[in-house]
């Protein structure tokens, strides 16, 4: 029999059985077994029971989006095949304990408790499974062995020779079931790197600089705050856990003020509460770099699920007028970069720069080549004794001086004020003032991301997506292989490029995919270009875009 090509495989079970454990280390024997991967989880906003899922794609080639199809089902608890059946199909294996699988037609019997007991104690059940999937797949052996070590290298020798053994013993029952899953490999694994969006955006921190981060703990980005703390030694990163996300923004400010690069890493609602502290730098021109994590909201909404419906929230947060640069990255290595090039913007033009990702995009893993290095870009100067923290230029760039480097006073004031930041009410100087602030935009417009495009240059029909959404209408797309449907992708998406408008122009059709129930990115879109934004495909219960649905929502668009 020829190796495939991918397989889906579904792993799902209760809160609290360790599906994130068995994500984890089966995705890193993947990698080692010279095999590309894509996974991403689901999950509900409990600590025990209810039921959570990750699905793996593994492959011979470049895998990065999600799908609905389920090749393997591997079913932990009861209520997991009931859950997922939308996504079976007729040649679905469902592989599990007799009692969760017997009434299923394709069913494979594995007694994953029984097994785990024999070594000692049934926690070793989810060892069990990571080496049976792994045998069914004809994964590297010496690979599990030494990912699970790797997993539990914290523990004692006795634990980590007891899951080892667990695990072994189930890889010799996963080839032993015939079940003919094994893929071919690929060599060119080797030089790539498994990355999860959470740790793409803290890597792309580090590299931009930054050297404090302060937030409170909330889902989904709490993972960046604890994937800086584990890099803080290294990189010398004071990592600060505030009471509240006001205290959080207001620290960040003050790291800026003081010289340092900082970051608050928070979701919809911690931001709400940091408004005041994004007006205050925009008032006080100090820079700080936002990262968002967006869930569906309103109030605590869907606190463990994905959306694209905080834009309005970051375009419009803060009372008054001032400068401000969204990046919603597109993929993993856009996290990564963006984030790293927002710390330069926001230190070269004093503003507050958002990174806009989702739980999806956190939440997921693929394969990445070698992420590139930025130059930290650092825009203080040294002050003389006649230093105008606010100076009126051309540009409506100010020298930014901190205290403590050179002879001059730093003011900073929440109030208007004048060019050396004493607080002032004349007119004259408040018109000043505004227009100084806001003549930055011309420089930050010349130097925005454009957005990509791909398809055909004689394209009818544009479909245009922004965000975490790119690589699932990309593979969607390439599927549906129409020629004259072309996709232009925003990972910029304030302000919008202008060299967006000439794709809108060339287009007879123009549909907007996005991830919320108002088409938000289509509005900034038609105010900013005067366009018809009026057909969109949007989706907005909590759950992200698969491949299929986008198909789908495409063909019943065009009528093809």
């Amino acid at each position: 029999m020829q190796p495939l090509e991918e397989v889906s495989v579904l792993i799902s079970g209760a809160a609290g059985q360790g599906i994130q454990t068995v994500e984890q280390v089966l995705t890193a024997i993947v990698k080692d077994s010279d095999l590309y991967v894509f996974a991403t989880k689901e999950y509900m906003s409990r600590v025990r029971g209810g039921n959570n899922s990750t699905t793996l794609r593994i492959s011979c080639k470049p895998v990065y989006a999600n799908i609905d199809r389920v090749d393997l089902l591997l079913v932990l608890n009861e209520n997991a095949i009931e859950r997922h059946r939308w996504r079976m199909t007729p040649s679905t294996i469902v592989l599990g304990e007799e009692k969760f699988v017997r009434d299923e037609p394709n069913h494979v019997v594995v007694e994953f408790s029984k097994l785990a007991e024999s070594f000692g104690n049934k926690i070793y059940a989810n060892s069990v499974a990571i080496g049976v999937l792994a045998g069914i797949m004809n994964l590297d052996v010496e690979a599990v062995s030494k990912n699970i070590e790797r997993y539990f290298s914290g523990k004692s020798k006795q634990l980590v020779d007891a899951n080892v053994s667990s695990a072994l013993k189930g890889y010799e029952i996963g080839r032993s079931l015939g079940l003919k899953l094994e893929l071919r490999k690929c060599e060119e694994v080797k030089g790539k790197r498994l990355l999860n969006g959470s740790l793409a955006v803290a890597l792309g921190a580090v590299a931009g600089g930054c050297n404090f981060v302060s937030s409170y703990p909330m889902s989904p980005s709490t993972a960046v705050f604890t994937e800086l703390a584990k890099l803080a030694r290294e990189h010398g990163i004071i990592v600060e856990q505030a009471e509240d996300e006001i205290a959080a923004a207001n620290m960040a400010i003050a790291a800026w003020y003081a010289g340092a690069r900082g970051l608050v890493t928070t979701s919809g609602g911690g931001f709400a509460l940091m408004c005041e502290a994004i007006s205050l730098a925009g008032m006080i021109e100090t820079p700080i770099v936002v990262h968002l994590g967006q869930r569906p909201g309103p109030a605590t909404g869907l606190p463990t699920r994905t959306e694209q419906a905080d834009l309005n929230l970051v375009l419009y947060a803060g009372h008054g007028e001032f400068p401000r640069v969204v990046y919603a990255p597109g993929s993993i290595e856009e996290a990564y970069e963006l984030t790293a090039r927002a710390f330069n913007v926001a230190d070269k033009f004093q503003i507050p720069m958002f990174v806009l990702t989702d739980q999806y995009l956190l939440d997921s893993y693929y394969l990445v080549g070698e992420l590139k290095s930025f130059p930290v870009e650092r825009y203080i100067v040294k002050t003389d004794s006649n230093y105008r923290r606010y100076e009126v230029t051309e540009d409506g760039i100010s020298p930014r001086g901190i205290p403590g480097y050179g002879e001059g006073l730093v003011r900073v004031d929440s109030d208007e004020h004048d060019e050396f930041g004493h607080i002032t009410e004349s007119a004259l100087v408040r018109r000043t003032m505004v227009e100084k602030r806001l003549r930055k935009m011309k420089k930050i417009i010349e130097e925005s991301v454009p957005p990509k495009f791909s398809g055909p240059d004689d394209y009818e029909t544009l479909i245009v997506s922004w965000g975490s959404t790119y690589l699932i209408v990309e593979e969607a797309l390439r599927l549906l292989n129409e020629p004259r449907i072309a996709h232009l992708h925003f990972s910029q998406v304030y302000p919008v490029p202008p060299v967006a408008r000439t794709y809108f122009e060339r287009a007879r059709r123009t549909i907007f995919i996005e991830q919320n129930a108002t088409g938000q990115f289509a509005n900034l879109i038609k105010q900013t270009f005067c366009i018809d934004t009026s057909e969109k495909i949007l989706k907005y219960d909590g759950f992200p875009y698969s491949v299929e649905q986008i198909v789908k929502a495409v063909r019943e668009k065009l009528g093809v």
